[in-house]
């Protein structure tokens, strides 16, 4: 995919978000490829929990929006659309502050199943959490 064409899904995509969740918790979607989507979460007071830590909620959130996007991003929107049916999320390191980066990648792009692998990680790289996710296809 050329870079403006990159660059105009990613800003379809971010402005289709606005009035979500998403905007809400400030996620933005910085890169695509065929088979991948990468967003960005700042790690603020609107993502933790009581002890100043980032909420397993919120990864999730960030994890289910890439997911399920990336499946969108690989449909014809006026013949289908996809649903999640299964999420299993894994935490395996916190985050207090900064940005975390979450990309999603297709494990099975099916016609009529999507599975997808998400990894969330800190600005050092480090894994945070490791989520997989199922889609399912619906013909409209």
């Amino acid at each position: 995919m050329d870079q403006a064409t990159k660059e105009a899904k990613l800003k379809h995509l971010n402005e289709w978000c606005k009035h979500t969740i998403l905007e809400v918790l400030d996620i933005k979607f910085i890169d695509i490829t065929e088979d991948s989507l990468t967003a960005t979460m700042p790690v603020t007071w609107k993502v933790h929990q009581p002890m100043g830590l980032m909420h397993g909620g919120a990864s999730c959130v960030l994890a289910e929006s890439l997911g399920s996007t990336l499946s969108v991003t690989a449909l014809d929107l006026d013949k289908y659309y996809a649903v999640g049916t299964s999420i299993n999320s894994n935490h395996l390191k916190s985050a207090t502050k900064g940005i975390v980066t979450g990309t999603a990648r297709f494990i099975r792009k099916g016609a009529t199943l999507h599975y997808s692998e998400i990894e969330i990680r800190n600005e050092k790289g480090e894994l945070l959490n490791h989520t997989t996710m199922t889609n399912i296809v619906i013909r409209k």
